[in-house]
């Protein structure tokens, strides 16, 4: 049986490692007098490392970083990263906004291996609330890249875990080599070059990314392929400024003060915010095409949109691998098979309520869709009366709308939960941002967004 070792009382554990808690180990930097772990079980930060596909670059400017929103002048910069790697003015001459999505994931690299509150390699298993004095408690217990069991026990937790790759129920059991997620393209891009036919799945900027990737190349592999999608068309993402700002404290405010079935349905609405296309990708795809076809070259390409797939099944005999889509096209009405050797699923992801919470739930209330039930400044609801508070990040879509998974609303969110947190204002945050007003009611343009709570702070004073 493996000793279990007990640490100190901390005021903060994160539980996850992605873009929003790092921002949040980041920021929480500027107020020592709060003790915070963070915990991640992959060995080292990566971020979707299978779709960093050359020439790809983050949908939002670089000022979304993981600290800019908040604080400009702050040592985690992605300016100042750019400085210490001497790259200021390559930067300054490249005159570009939106950065190489492999920058970006080497900049929160370069962040994660300066805070030693981040944990690597340490998989959380378990979480338990405690009621006790002198204070209420979780005990988080913790799997370390050694075997060792550890216990460490917080005031408050930060539910950082992040989405799951998304593959239709009835598309599951195959092959990982042949039928797989787009969040694993680069690990299986030699498997593409090696098929005689790849069909892609979906409609989003991943899905066009990886079409227009193997676009490229298949002048040199030869393969068919095929882009097939259940949405009415491959259209652009909303990208004007006055849609933007759906993207601010403004809207979020907006949004959350809305009863819950208006958010619901406002939310069916605006899939064209943060789910379309970036109008360059689009454009480059066209271009390609464009350039394929001329003097009458017909390249094996096709694109059809109002198409679910419903079955895939595996086909036997001819020697090599294939798979059969049985598809129906929504708006004719028709049902048709099609043959492909790889699919790529490019059907988005998913948010999990992670298996460590288990103990947790009766402490958690929950909405009758079973999601979880979130106040203004990020804590979610407890069936409990308690001074622990368990805040979640990009986990609120319902409550807080779409800029819930938005890298640049992750510092505005990280400003509220240490402002939660501390009881101070460590990082002012005002209500008027944008130009438009989003309801009836609005905002002094100089008041600063304050928690509801009524006590002064969340971290503890005393050590246990």
């Amino acid at each position: 049986m493996p000793r279990v070792h007990e640490h100190p009382l901390f005021d903060l554990i994160g539980v996850g490692i992605g873009p929003f808690n790092l921002g949040l180990a980041a920021m929480i930097t500027k107020v020592p007098e709060v003790k915070a772990v963070f915990f991640e079980r992959k060995p080292s930060f990566n971020w979707h490392p299978g779709l960093l596909i050359e020439g790809t670059t983050l949908q939002v400017p670089f000022m979304a970083d993981l600290v800019t929103m908040a604080d400009p002048t702050s040592p985690y910069s992605f300016l100042n990263y750019l400085k210490e790697q001497n790259r200021l003015y390559q930067f300054y001459f490249l005159e570009r906004f939106h950065i190489p999505r492999r920058e970006y994931n080497h900049y929160c690299r370069w962040v994660a291996r300066q805070l030693p509150s981040c944990r690597f390699g340490s998989e959380v298993t378990s979480i338990e609330w405690v009621k006790a004095e002198p204070h209420d408690h979780f005990c988080v217990k913790v799997t370390e890249s050694t075997s060792q069991q550890s216990e460490y026990r917080a005031k408050n937790l930060v539910l950082g875990v992040g989405s799951v790759p998304h593959i239709p129920p009835d598309l599951h059991n195959l092959p990982g080599d042949d039928v797989f997620h787009s969040g694993e393209f680069l690990n299986r891009l030699d498997r593409c070059r090696q098929a005689s036919s790849i069909t892609v799945i979906g409609s989003g900027q991943s899905a066009a990314e990886i079409f227009y990737t193997l676009l490229q190349e298949q002048k040199d592999h030869g393969y068919r392929l095929d882009w097939l999608t259940r949405s009415d068309g491959f259209f652009p993402m909303e990208y004007s400024k006055l849609g933007l700002e759906h993207f601010s404290p403004d809207y979020t405010e907006y949004f959350y003060s809305l009863p819950q079935a208006k958010r619901d349905s406002r939310l069916r609405k605006q899939d064209l915010l943060y789910k379309g296309i970036s109008a360059k990708t689009i454009a480059d795809l066209y271009d390609l095409l464009y350039e394929r076809t001329v003097a009458g070259e017909s390249p094996p390409v096709r694109l059809l949109a109002q198409t679910e797939v419903q079955e895939i099944t595996p086909v036997s005999g001819g020697g090599k691998r294939r798979y059969q889509l049985s598809c129906l096209h929504r708006e004719q009405d028709q049902r048709f098979q099609h043959e492909s050797e790889v699919v790529i699923l490019a059907t988005g992801y998913t948010r999990q309520i992670p298996g460590c919470l288990s103990a947790l739930h009766p402490l958690l209330c929950w909405d009758d869709q079973g999601r979880y039930v979130v106040k203004a400044d990020y804590r979610l609801e407890l069936t409990e009366k308690t001074d622990c508070a368990i805040f979640v990040q990009n986990g609120e879509l319902h409550t807080h709308g779409v800029g819930a998974p938005d890298l640049g609303l992750g510092a505005h969110r990280n400003s509220v939960i240490i402002n939660t947190l501390t009881g101070q204002t460590v990082y002012p945050v005002f209500r008027k941002n944008v130009f438009q007003q989003f309801g009836l009611r609005s905002p002094e343009p100089d008041a600063p967004v304050l928690s509801d709570r009524k006590d002064s702070s969340l971290f503890s004073t005393t050590r246990g």
